[in-house]
């Protein structure tokens, strides 16, 4: 049985589902769909099953996202292969590229198989026989295997591929005839008819030998820097950080562009069993088990008399209530609310980037802020104070530091906290309280086998994250 080794790509940022999707936590971290977030479901899926034997995940991130990366796996049981941290940003062809490099100095003859990490595929066994289709046409003829969705409706939210004939029925990869761009309307409505065309999913598979010739012959500028990016790439607790002079190098484009619009090697598995890359709100309300009248609710909502909407309140305590509305999406946070009509679902970005222009702190961030020892919340803001609750995983520590510009008292609510303030190391349990004068160097950590939770008060001329002046850091946080 031929191993498969799964490639994750996890640095999107999902503005399309903002409020809820941020650059600070993505869609991919969130539980949009079922119990489990986006990402943990696409690692769950490409794990052992009957007919396919799935190696490690390799997963390609960035700095910000790769403790969020190790958490979530962990939380469902899998063990992580290698994570790649990129520099910044590139796009998908220099992504899978130096994913390739790196197993190919392992294992040249490996399988990859390459998924974004924010998809829905809810028929586990259907995508792997499908996959299983693909091997057949990876080993016999060394293809470029892509996956397209049998559509059920004109869409124009994202790219098609044509086949060479209709699918035959067998689900056995057939010929590409080409790549189409997002259609308008008119044009979806023809492709849906004409019965050749496929969405274009954006997985992949293929042997690490056949991409990389494909890459040499197709998009040959890539290769250099990639290559010296990953062979100058330096472990990092556990992470291996690509060269960031090296990967600067590289053109930011996607695979399509880059090699599999022009591979003549490329085929493609029909499949029919459900998915969705969740770009809209719109779709998000296709999965949210819409009712009889057409209505998705999560979260404490009320919906009287409402018709074909999605309303969604993502605050404790925050009750929406939808009355007599129609095609409406309102998504409800505790610092920000979206409301647009369901045929605007697609535009929601323009929101953001109208956001981003008058410099509003939401448009990127949410009111919760993760970090690898947990998270923390900003409860009350004013003039020289703000009050914070923190969350602390068991075991878990924050850096040793001090700040410039302001004072903290700490009050601990759930668990025990061990605390250095100075010279000075004491145990914190709950209802007691320790005070931070300025400037002092101090430390909070979770000894405990349970999270440790604590009210935090700053008092100060300045109260920025910035304002931290880090000794030592058990995360290697500069």
């Amino acid at each position: 049985m031929t191993q498969i080794v799964p490639v994750i790509l996890c640095g999107g940022s999902g503005t399309r589902l903002w409020p809820l999707s941020r650059k600070s936590y993505p869609k991919q971290f969130v539980p949009l769909v079922g119990d489990v977030t986006l990402f943990q479901a696409s690692a769950q899926r490409m794990r052992q099953s009957a007919d396919l034997a799935f190696g490690s995940p390799m997963v390609l991130t960035n700095s910000d996202f790769r403790f969020i990366v190790t958490e979530q796996l962990s939380a469902i049981g899998i063990d992580p292969g290698p994570i790649l941290i990129e520099p910044e940003g590139r796009n998908t062809a220099p992504a899978i590229l130096a994913a390739a490099l790196h197993l190919h100095a392992t294992d040249p003859e490996a399988i990859m198989l390459v998924a974004p990490s924010d998809h829905v595929v809810p028929d586990a066994q259907a995508f792997h026989a499908a996959v299983a289709r693909g091997i057949e046409a990876v080993r016999t003829r060394g293809d470029l295997v892509t996956f397209g969705i049998t559509p059920d409706r004109p869409e124009t939210g994202y790219g098609y591929l044509q086949l060479e004939t209709r699918p035959d029925g067998s689900g056995a990869a057939q010929p590409l005839r080409r790549f189409v761009e997002k259609p308008d309307m008119q044009t979806a409505e023809q492709m849906l008819a004409d019965g050749s065309y496929l969405w274009n999913s954006g997985i992949f598979l293929f042997a690490v030998r056949d991409i990389l010739a494909a890459f040499e012959a197709h998009a040959s500028a890539l290769c250099a820097p990639v290559r010296a990016a990953v062979e100058r790439a330096k472990p990092d607790l556990g992470f291996l950080r690509l060269d960031p002079e090296s990967w600067a190098g590289a053109e930011d484009i996607s695979i399509d562009y880059a090699v599999m619009e022009r591979a003549g090697n490329l085929s493609v598995v029909p499949f029919s069993g459900g998915w969705s890359d969740l770009g809209s709100w719109s779709a998000v309300h296709e999965l949210g088990n819409p009712d009889a009248d057409g209505v998705a609710t999560s979260g404490s909502v009320t919906a009287i008399d409402c018709r074909n909407s999605l309303l969604r309140s993502e605050a404790e305590q925050l009750e929406l209530v939808g009355l007599g509305v129609e095609n409406l999406i309102a998504v409800a946070m505790k610092d920000a609310v979206l409301v647009a009509s369901m045929d605007r679902a697609q535009d929601v970005k323009q929101a953001v980037t109208a956001l981003k222009a008058k410099h509003a702190v939401q448009a990127e961030s949410l009111p919760v802020d993760h970090r690898p020892w947990g998270w923390f919340e900003s409860l009350a803001i004013g003039d020289r104070f703000q009050v914070k609750r923190i969350h602390v995983h068991p075991g878990a520590a924050l850096s040793l530091q001090s700040h410039h510009h302001r004072s903290e008292h700490w009050i601990v609510v759930a668990g025990t906290a061990k605390v250095t303030v100075d010279d000075e190391v004491r145990l914190i349990s709950e209802n007691e309280s320790v005070y931070i004068p300025l400037g002092s160097v101090h430390r909070m950590e979770n000894p405990g086998k349970v999270p440790m939770v604590l009210i935090e008060v700053q008092t100060g001329s300045y109260l920025g994250e910035d304002d931290i002046v880090r000794y030592e850091d058990v995360y290697a946080r500069s």
